[in-house]
C-alpha cells in the first residue's frame, strides 16, 4: 500500500503568536524534510529494477511467446507503450493519480510537475522523507509497466499507432482513477481499508481486465485456435522471466518506500511464494499427464509474483507460501481450462495470469494479514470485514478497468482502427508494421 504526502507545504499553513516560535517551527520543519539518504538511494535502486522489469524483462518475456515472424513487433509494443506511459505521467498522469488529497476518484494537480524541484520531498510511513523526483519516478514505472502488461493480451494482432493512441487514453481513464482510489489520501479504496501493498489491483487486475476486454474488442488471432501457436524462442522467455523475478524485488520490496522492516518483509515473500508458484504449476503439469515443462515454470513464476505482490508487506513468509501455491493451481485452471472453453484469444495469458493472478492476491491478502497465519495485521479488523473490503476493491477495479477499456477501444477504433488488416497479420507484424525481422 503506497500512500503519497506532499511534505513542507503545512508549514506555511498556519500562523503563529510569535516570530521566534514561528521562525523554530518552520526551521525543525525544514530540517525533518531532509530526504534520509540511505531511503533515497534504496528507492533509486527499486526504480531502476522496477525498469529492467519492462525491458529488458516483460519484453523478452513476451516475446519469446510469440511466434517468430511477431518478436520485434510485440518488444516495440512494449518499449513504446511504456516510454509513451513516462511521459504523460509526467504531464498529467502524476498530479492526477497523486494530487491534492481529499478527493475519491481522481486529483486535478498542477500539470507538468509545476511547483516541484530538487528539495521537493514525499512523505513515507514514518516520519521520513523522500525525495519527490524519486518517488514520481517510481510511481512512473508502475504506469508504464502496467499499460505494457496490457499488450500479452492483444499479441500479434493490434497495430502499432493503435498502442501508441490507446496508451495516453487508457492510463487517463482507467489506470490514473484507480492509482488514486487505492494509493492516495482520500481515495474511495484507500479510506476504505483495502489493502494493496505493490499494486494487485492496480496494476495486474487492472492490466488483465483490459487485456481481455480490448482482446474481445479484437478479435481472435487468424487460424486460433485450430492452427497450433507455439512460443518461438522458451530461452528468450525464461531470460524474460528471470528479469521480472529480479526487477520484481524492486517493485515489492520498493513499495515500502523505505529501506526497513517492512521492505525485508516484501523482499522474502518475493523469494519464497513465486518458488511456491513455479514448482506447483510444474506438479500441476505432472499430475495432468504432462511433463514439467520450461512454459510451467515461467507461468508459475509469474503467477506466484502476481499474487503476492498486494501481499508482499501484508503477509508473514508462510502466508506468502499459500498463496503462490494457490494462484498457481486457479491460473493453470484458468488458462489450460477456462480459455478454451470461453474461446477468447488471450494470446500471452495476461488476464489468464495477472488478472486470476490478481484476483487471487488481493482477496487471499485479507487471509494472509490475519495475525493466525503469520501476518503483520493487529487483529483490528475481523478477517470477514477484511475479506469484503478486499472483495469491493477487486470488484471496483474490474469494473472500472472494462468499462474505461471499453471507451478507450471504442474511441480508437473509431479514430484509426485497432486492427492489422489479413495480409500484415499474415506476413507478421515485424514485416508489416516495423520493416524488420527479429532473426534473418
Amino acid at each position: 500500500m503506497i500512500r503519497k504526502v506532499f511534505a513542507g507545504a503545512a508549514a506555511l499553513a498556519s500562523t503563529v503568536a510569535f516570530p521566534a516560535a514561528a521562525f523554530a517551527q518552520e526551521a525543525a520543519e525544514a530540517a525533518a524534510a531532509v530526504p534520509n539518504p540511505g531511503n533515497n538511494a534504496w528507492m533509486m535502486t527499486a526504480t531502476v529494477l522496477v525498469m529492467l522489469m519492462i525491458l529488458p524483462g516483460l519484453a523478452l518475456f513476451y516475446g519469446g511467446l510469440t511466434r517468430s515472424k511477431n518478436m520485434l513487433s510485440t518488444m516495440t509494443q512494449v518499449g513504446g507503450a511504456a516510454a509513451l506511459a513516462m511521459l504523460v505521467w509526467v504531464m498529467w498522469g502524476y498530479s492526477t493519480a497523486f494530487g491534492p488529497e481529499g478527493n475519491a476518484i481522481f486529483s486535478w494537480g498542477v500539470p507538468f510537475l509545476a511547483g516541484i524541484d530538487a528539495s521537493s520531498t514525499a512523505a513515507t510511513f514514518t516520519d521520513e522523507v523522500i525525495s519527490e523526483y524519486v518517488f514520481i519516478s517510481f510511481q512512473m514505472t508502475f504506469a508504464a509497466i502496467t499499460a505494457a502488461l496490457i499488450l500479452g493480451a492483444t499479441a500479434e494482432r493490434l497495430k502499432f499507432n493503435a498502442v501508441m493512441l490507446f496508451v495516453p487514453i487508457w492510463l487517463t481513464i482507467v489506470y490514473f482513477p484507480i492509482a488514486h482510489m487505492v494509493w492516495a489520501g482520500g481515495g474511495f479504496l484507500f479510506e476504505k481499508g483495502a489493502l494493496d501493498f505493490a499494486g494487485g489491483t492496480v496494476v495486474h487486475i487492472n492490466a488483465g481486465v483490459s487485456g481481455l476486454v480490448l482482446a474481445f474488442l479484437l478479435g481472435k488471432r487468424r487460424g486460433y485456435p485450430a492452427e497450433p501457436m507455439p512460443p518461438h524462442s522458451m530461452t528468450l522467455t525464461m531470460v524474460g522471466t528471470g528479469l521480472l523475478w529480479v526487477g520484481w524485488f524492486g517493485f515489492n520490496a520498493g513499495s515500502a518506500l523505505e529501506a526497513d522492516a517492512s521492505a525485508g518483509l516484501a523482499m522474502i515473500n518475493t523469494f519464497v511464494a513465486t518458488a511456491a508458484g513455479a514448482l506447483t504449476w510444474m506438479v500441476i503439469e505432472r499430475m495432468a499427464g504432462h511433463k514439467g515443462s520450461a512454459l510451467g515454470f515461467c507461468s508459475g513464476v509469474i503467477a506466484g509474483l502476481v499474487a503476492v505482490t498486494p501481499a508482499a508487506g501484508n503477509s508473514g513468509p508462510f502466508g506468502a507460501i499459500l498463496l503462490g501455491i494457490l494462484s498457481s493451481m486457479v491460473c493453470y485452471f484458468a488458462v489450460a481450462k477456462a480459455k478454451a472453453k470461453f474461446g477468447y484469444d488471450d494470446s500471452l495469458d495476461a488476464f489468464g495470469i495477472h488478472g486470476v493472478g490478481g484476483i487471487v492476491g488481493a482477496i487471499g491478502t485479507a487471509v494472509v494479514y490475519q495475525p493466525f497465519l503469520g501476518g503483520p495485521g493487529d487483529g483490528s479488523t475481523a478477517l470477514g470485514a477484511q475479506l469484503w473490503i478486499q472483495t469491493e476493491g477487486v470488484l471496483v477495479t474490474i469494473a472500472w478497468a472494462a468499462i474505461g477499456t471499453l471507451v478507450a477501444g471504442f474511441i480508437v477504433k473509431a479514430l484509426i482502427g485497432l486492427r492489422v488488416d489479413a495480409e500484415a497479420e499474415s506476413d507478421g507484424l515485424d514485416i508489416s508494421e516495423h520493416g524488420e525481422r527479429a532473426y534473418n
